[in-house]
């Protein structure tokens, strides 16, 4: 632990210093940050020594839990043994490699999934999702479609914060002031079945009129214009939103008979969050394109992936004939010490059953949230499968009348849970709500005292 001399003066160079992202500045050089020194688990220290349960897995991603020494070996291991080579030109490394066929595999006989035949290596959610706008411009180009280049994604969805993937994120706040969304995006409905249904409307009825919603953009735009759809299974920052029921089987036929890609953002939802490996093969998708990241290295290192069909995977391998160098990737594709990495955190996650942790002690945290809270005059809903969760705040439970936003309660419920030693995080959607998403490895005690300092922090803001 640093002293509380030193810790006070990390905070002062922080804000001196450090363009924060996703942060709100004036606040941030007015009030200075959150300083994490050491975790273990899913708890985590700051400078002052101040211990939380870390609710949040960081940003959704640390799903093995912290401090776990076998990825620490596995980095120091392949940096003595390569730490460094490119992927250009054909070249390759073995952890590369070996995790390409492994997510394949994983891919294949964890979510039933058949169209995937090769892996693309990143760094990030959003130069997955960035990669995927690029791969599906490139196929319709090699396929003579130069039309077929718009994408269409929906309301509070969340796909990343680089030009392209930002343009494709559903929330006003990551386009306001830099000239966003690009064109050729469009937006449908955001499936939310609790704050967009007619009064009356089953979740099979709201999947049916959102169906037909798509149907109508579809024939509007024209499907010779339209190349892909991207979704998450679950949405997570716009919400924590999982699809109601019937919607994703009145999606996917819709797109099949337009040749439309459908584009599965896995980024949150991949590498057991829903207590399924995939949150494809949860909701019984067959997506043409994937993007993964965050779970793959459960955050250690940065790492993503893009999953190709091998419909796709043919057109760009016979178009190379004719432009000849598939000019894309990043200076550290395939890097070998996160891929090494990546290999490391899925032998944990498949020895210690992590998987079916997340379904099991996930089960119990909704559970008990809903015994603890479900009731609560200002609980409209609490929504998510697994081991992702969110809390929809409102005035009014029976007429879902929505807080004045300038009251900020999901920031003062998420303010007060960590004074209580607790991390959930505000989400940026419209609604008042806050984001739950621990580590896979939660155990049922420390589920049950997540949800003890949860309540008693909505009881103390609701209080006021």
């Amino acid at each position: 632990m640093a002293t509380q001399e030193i810790a006070l003066r990390l905070k002062a160079l922080d804000r001196d210093s450090v363009l924060h992202p996703a942060t709100a500045l004036h606040t941030h050089q007015a009030e200075g940050g959150f300083i994490a020194e050491s975790a273990e688990g899913v708890n985590i220290v700051d400078v002052h020594g101040k211990r939380y349960i870390d609710a949040m897995a960081g940003l959704w991603c640390v799903n093995i839990g912290y401090g776990r020494a076998e990825l620490a070996r596995a980095a120091a291991e392949q940096m003595e043994k390569l730490g460094y080579y490119h992927t250009f030109s054909g070249a390759s490394n073995p952890p590369q490699t070996l995790l390409a066929d492994r997510l394949l595999g994983l891919l294949r006989e964890k979510a039933g999934l058949e169209k995937p035949s090769r892996i693309f290596f990143g760094l990030s959610g959003s130069d997955a999702n960035d990669t995927q706008v690029k791969l599906v411009r490139y196929y319709n180009n090699l396929l003579g479609r130069s039309e077929k280049k718009k994408i269409i994604s929906r309301e509070s969805a969340y796909h990343g914060v680089s030009v392209a993937s930002a343009s494709l994120t559903g929330l006003p706040a990551f386009h306001a002031a830099f000239d966003l969304p690009m064109e050729g995006v469009l937006f449908a409905s955001t499936p939310h079945h609790y704050r967009n249904a007619k009064p009356g409307e089953s979740e099979e009825e709201f999947s049916e009129r959102l169906a037909g919603e798509l149907e109508a953009l579809i024939a509007r735009e024209g499907a010779d214009t339209i190349a892909a759809m991207i979704a998450e299974p679950v949405m997570g920052a716009g919400g924590v939103i999982p699809p109601p029921r019937g919607y994703f089987e009145r999606v996917q036929p819709i797109l099949a008979a337009h040749d439309i890609l459908l584009i599965a953002d896995e980024v949150i939802c991949g590498f057991g969050r829903l207590g399924s490996w995939f949150g494809s093969g949860h909701y019984g998708l067959q997506p043409d394109l994937i993007s993964m990241a965050k779970g793959l290295t459960s955050g250690y290192l940065p790492l993503s992936a893009v999953a190709v069909s091998e419909d796709i995977w043919s057109v760009l391998q016979t178009g190379s004939e004719e432009l000849g160098v598939f000019a894309h990737g990043y200076t550290y594709s395939g890097h070998p010490v996160s891929t090494a990495v990546a290999m490391a955190n899925l032998d944990i996650l498949e020895s210690e059953n992590l998987v079916d942790n997340a379904a099991r002690i996930g089960s119990h945290l909704h559970a008990g949230m809903r015994s603890a809270l479900g009731e609560h005059p200002n609980v409209g809903e609490i929504r998510g499968e697994g081991m992702i969760m969110a809390l929809e705040f409102v005035a009014d439970r029976t007429s879902k009348e929505p807080f004045d936003p300038g009251l900020a309660i999901q920031k003062a419920i998420a303010g007060e849970a960590a004074r209580l030693g607790l991390i959930v995080r505000p989400l940026p959607s419209s609604g008042a709500a806050v984001a739950l998403s621990p580590p896979l490895c939660l155990s049922e005690a420390e589920a049950d005292r997540v949800i003890e300092i949860l309540a008693q922090a909505v009881t103390t803001v609701m209080s006021r």
